[in-house]
This record gives C-alpha cells, structure tokens and sequence, in this order.
C-alpha cells in the first residue's frame, strides 16, 4: 500500500537521489587519492592531480546541488508534477 502513496514515492526517490550523490563522492575521494599518491611518487616535482580534483569536484558539486539545493528546478519530478497539475486543471474544468 505504501508503494501507491505519492509521498512514499517521492521519498524513495529522492533516498535514490542521495545515495548516488554518496557513492559518486565516495568514488571521487577514492578515486583521487589514489592519483594524489600516483602523482606524489611519481613525478613530484610536477603536480597535475589538482586539475582532476578540480574537473571532477565541479561535477560532484553539481550533483550535490541537484539533490540537496535545487530540488526543484525543472527535472523528472518537475515534469510529473506539471502533468499532474496540468491534469487536474483539465478534470476541475480549468484552462
């Protein structure tokens, strides 16, 4: 029954939401630590790692933004809503 419930959806959907944006930055951390060390020993006189951190941080920040900032800026959930919207105007009589 709980699966039927919109509010129940939502919130799955948006645990989803949060469990990718954990998992990319577990793997970004990983990830970049292990260029960090790649970098370090290899040619330390040259350090390149940052600009991956950089490149990369930008993307995880986007994605942090998208799950906890801009919930609602148009997306899959805007778009449900306004044909929900958009439906109920239409049964109620609504233009």
């Amino acid at each position: 029954m709980q699966d039927l419930d919109p509010a129940y959806r939502e919130a799955r959907r948006y645990v989803r939401q949060l469990r990718g944006f954990y998992r990319h930055a577990l793997t970004y951390l990983t990830v970049n630590a292990g260029l960090a060390v790649l970098n370090f020993t290899t040619h330390p006189e040259r350090i390149w790692v940052q600009w991956m951190l950089f490149g990369w941080g930008i993307g995880l920040q986007s994605h942090a933004l998208s799950v906890f900032a801009f919930r609602g800026v148009p997306g899959r959930d805007w778009e449900e809503r306004k044909a929900r919207e958009y439906l109920s105007k239409r049964q109620s009589g609504g233009s």
